[in-house]
């Protein structure tokens, strides 16, 4: 059983989802000039900047003992751990805990697949 609702685990892969789509995409009616590196730079951190500020304050949001959850859910999902190793993976979680919880999850560039596959792995369906 995870110590993290699962509707919050959700609503986070949702918002990693639009992360990484706004992450890989660029606005069709206003591209950058090519020739400008400048507004190239900042036309990318723009779009990232919105959805990762949001990701981060909701990953903020939660207890030390959800981040930890989360990130082991993460490691379950990434096939880090079985879930017969599930107690494993929250205990590598809490030995590893900082207050860069958010940081570590958004590096991760599968982040959404993998806490939907641990969510699966733990009985949770797609509803």
């Amino acid at each position: 059983m995870i110590e993290l609702n699962p509707e919050n685990v959700r609503f986070i892969i949702q918002k990693a989802r639009e992360f990484q789509v706004e992450e890989h995409t660029e606005d069709i009616d206003s591209p950058p000039d090519l020739e400008d590196t400048d507004a190239l730079e900042a036309h990318g951190d723009m779009a990232e900047d919105v959805s990762d500020a949001e990701l981060v304050a909701v990953i903020d949001d939660l207890e030390p003992d959800q981040q930890m959850c989360l990130v082991a859910l993460m490691g379950l999902g990434r096939g880090d751990y079985d879930i017969d190793e599930w107690d494993d993976a929250l205990e590598d979680a809490r030995a590893a805990w900082n207050t860069r919880t958010a940081q570590y999850l958004l590096g991760t560039p599968q982040l959404a697949d993998y806490l939907e596959e641990a969510l699966q792995l733990h009985g949770y369906d797609g509803d």
